[in-house]
């Protein structure tokens, strides 16, 4: 799987071409102050874009050159970067944005930036000049959402309007001073390209794609950055192009390439504490705007419920990603989830409804080495209110690692229950041969009650 759901897998580990270096942020200030003294902000206002920065570094090359310092090329062109970013952009964060191996960016304080590229967490030479000046890009991101930071709303969490997820919390409550993560916005990657990366191979692909078309309700799990956002997406791709998707996510990631896709995210409350629209909210109303499937992006409340009973009552097909790190763990997280509703209902009830509408379960894992794989696919075999049982169709066995660092193993695949590969028979979906069919209980690797 690619680092954190969308990291270009071709980049090193060490400092990228573009990281910039520190050598001139001492200078971005005094420069910035004297920039904007000079430019007719009511002017600025008409251009694009694109002519503001021009109009901005021919406006500071002039400076520079009037005033000094002289300075090297290179530093030149770097000072000049930096202060446009600074009053255009988000500063010393606009060049980690613009490199596409960057999938995270992590500001610790104005003094530590941290990036995480190809799956490893690494520390750049960079950093703000101030705390007041990270207080002022930060209060710069949160403006574009109609949002506020201060020390009454000291906890941010948004999207931006260009897709990147963002998280802000300031002191009291961060000891360390202001703190940023930004999650970039994961690039779309196709099941073969994934089995390209190692995330699965030919054979779960063929067993996936079976389960889509023939309409199985799967759930995605996994642990923080395993990827289950990417393989969702992959796996979208699968539904026929005739059928109407709604999909629900509390920030919107999926990028179905379908025609007839609805997506649908949610809202967190204004300033005054209204007008908060939440997930559960929103499947409510998906099951109202008439869907042949729907996508949770994921579930963390008594959401689950609500999806839970529409898989179980005609919307089959959907799917949703759950964070647990197992899938029994996944089960017991569903249950547990789904008791979070409003309506108390018995736990053994709940078993009933899991059991009825859950067909597949398929856990994702970040390894040692920051790969992303399918460690395990799962068929839930209970009924009724019986206690959770699954039985194991595929799983990645893990050598120990290798003097390269990396993560080897195989994927092992196991049989098929007969009442699924008849399942599979009636909706035209062939069993993969590697897997074949298990016709006697003592075929299937059906692990303990959960």
């Amino acid at each position: 799987m690619p680092a954190s759901d969308g990291a270009d897998r071709n980049a090193g580990h060490g400092g990228s071409p573009h990281t910039p270096s520190d050598s001139t942020g001492h200078l971005v200030p005094a420069y910035r102050t004297k920039l904007l003294e000079e430019i007719d902000l009511a002017e600025m206002s008409a251009l694009t874009p694109a002519e503001r920065r021009a109009r901005l570094e021919r406006v500071l090359g002039h400076i520079i050159s009037r005033e000094g310092p002289v300075l090297a090329t290179q530093d030149r062109a770097l000072l000049i970067r930096r202060v446009v970013d600074e009053a255009l952009g988000l500063g010393v964060l606009e060049p980690l944005l613009e490199d596409g191996s960057i999938t995270e960016i992590m500001v610790n304080g104005p003094d530590q930036i941290f990036v995480e590229r190809g799956g490893h967490v690494e520390r750049v030479p960079v950093r703000f000049a101030s705390e007041e000046q990270l207080m002022q890009t930060i209060e710069r991101i949160v403006s574009t959402v109609n949002r506020r930071v201060d020390e009454a709303n000291p906890m941010v969490d948004a999207r931006l309007p260009t897709g990147e997820r963002v998280n802000v919390i300031i002191p009291p409550l961060s000891l360390t001073g202001a703190t940023l993560t930004i999650r970039r916005f994961p690039r779309a990657y196709t099941l073969h390209e994934l089995i390209g990366l190692g995330t699965l191979d030919e054979h779960i692909l063929a067993l996936l794609s079976g389960f889509v078309r023939a309409r199985f309700n799967l759930i995605v799990s996994g642990g923080t950055g395993s990827g289950k956002t990417t393989l969702l997406n992959a796996m979208s791709a699968l539904i026929p192009e005739s059928e109407r998707i709604i999909t629900v996510e509390d920030a919107a990631e999926l990028q179905l390439q379908q025609q007839h896709v609805i997506r649908l995210e949610t809202r967190p409350a204004n300033v005054e504490g209204r007008g908060q629209v939440t997930v559960r909210d929103l499947v409510r109303n998906s099951l109202r705007m008439r869907p042949d499937r729907i996508i949770v992006g994921e579930v963390r409340g008594g959401e689950t419920l609500d999806m839970l009973q529409a898989m179980s009552t005609g919307h089959d097909g959907s799917l949703a990603t759950v964070h647990a790190n197992s899938a029994e763990d996944a089960l017991m997280r569903l249950q547990t989830l789904a008791s979070m509703s409003e309506v108390e209902v018995p736990f053994a009830a709940l078993q009933d409804q899991i059991n009825s509408a859950v067909d597949v379960i398929i856990q994702l894992a970040r390894l040692a080495d920051g790969s992303r794989k399918i460690v395990e696919i799962s068929l839930l075999a209970s009924h009724g209110r019986e206690t959770f049982q699954i039985a194991t169709l595929s799983r990645f066995a893990a050598r120990p690692m290798s003097a390269d660092g990396r993560v080897h193993g195989t994927f092992e695949h196991l049989p098929v229950a007969a009442r699924v590969a008849d399942r599979l028979y009636l909706a035209g979906e062939p069993v993969p041969a590697a897997f074949g069919v298990a016709r006697s209980a003592d075929q299937l690797a059906t692990r303990d009650a959960v």
